[in-house]
């Protein structure tokens, strides 16, 4: 809030912004290069196949009709939408100039392949399966290979951002269900429930993604992903790094609140 405050009281000063700020070209041009809008598209797959799992466990003699309604929440038009402004604002006010740069690269455009090939690819539980099996057997393997996944986890903190999100999703969803009727909960006793699966949250998401970077990531030279590792650790992979977040944050809560209420009125049997 400090931020966007003294970002406006410069504006209302009439005084230029700083020349390192991104511009929405380059913004448009970052965005193409990681390819976020093929990633939404995966996103959608995934968060079907999960509502199909919630179907399954909430009201199981009625899938088709959920398969509908959850199709709708996951519009991929939408979720690009929500996940461009929220990616732009956070960029806003920074030099982008050296991730462009880098995704502009063979080694950058690499990258991006082949986190979205086998993002898709863990989509089918078998593949998921194998590659977390496949990370677990290159602890013993290729302990360098793993101490540079480790590194670059923990410098963009991706474990933490993946419970917090997990934790933010299932509060949206249990405010969702209660907003929608579904039970009647105290704010407090939702919260006790949603920080009830913290452990579990994180165990699936280290499990998940230890398995998903080893698979992503064991085409690419040491060389190429120490690079990687480096850029995460400058100022400008950590404002990007900060802006994926924040478009995932978008994304995320918002469609799990939107689940929430559907499956409330769903399950009352209110039209959608």
């Amino acid at each position: 809030m400090l931020r966007a405050s003294l970002t406006s009281l410069v504006l209302a000063a009439g005084l230029a912004a700083p020349a390192s700020a991104a511009t929405e070209a380059e913004i448009d041009a970052l965005y193409a290069a990681l390819r976020f809008p093929e990633l939404m598209r995966i996103l959608r797959d995934e968060g079907l196949a999960q509502s199909a799992d919630l179907s399954d466990a909430m009201f199981p003699d009625r899938a088709g009709g959920w398969a509908v309604i959850a199709a709708g929440i996951y519009d991929p038009s939408g979720l690009n939408e929500r996940f461009r402004a929220a990616f732009g604002a956070a960029l806003a006010d920074d030099d982008i100039a050296p991730v462009i740069d880098f995704f502009a690269s063979d080694v950058g455009a690499q990258i991006v392949e082949l986190e979205m090939s086998a993002r898709a690819a863990m989509l089918d539980p078998d593949t998921e399966d194998a590659a977390i099996a496949a990370y677990d057997a290159l602890l013993q393997t290729d302990p360098d290979r793993v101490d540079r996944i480790r590194t670059f986890v923990e410098v963009n903190d991706l474990i933490e951002v993946n419970v917090v999100g997990g934790l933010n999703a299932s509060l949206a969803f249990y405010n969702g269900l209660a907003d929608g009727g579904a039970f009647e909960m105290s704010q407090d006793e939702i919260l006790g429930q949603v920080w009830s699966q913290e452990e579990d949250i994180r165990a699936e998401a280290a499990e998940w993604l230890f398995g998903y970077l080893g698979l992503a990531y064991r085409p690419l030279e040491d060389d190429a992903l120490d690079a990687y590792i480096a850029l995460s650790e400058s100022p400008a992979g950590t404002s990007l790094n900060a802006a994926i977040i924040a478009g995932y944050d978008e994304v995320f809560t918002g469609v799990s609140y939107s689940l929430g209420a559907a499956a409330a009125r769903f399950t009352l049997g209110e039209d959608i």
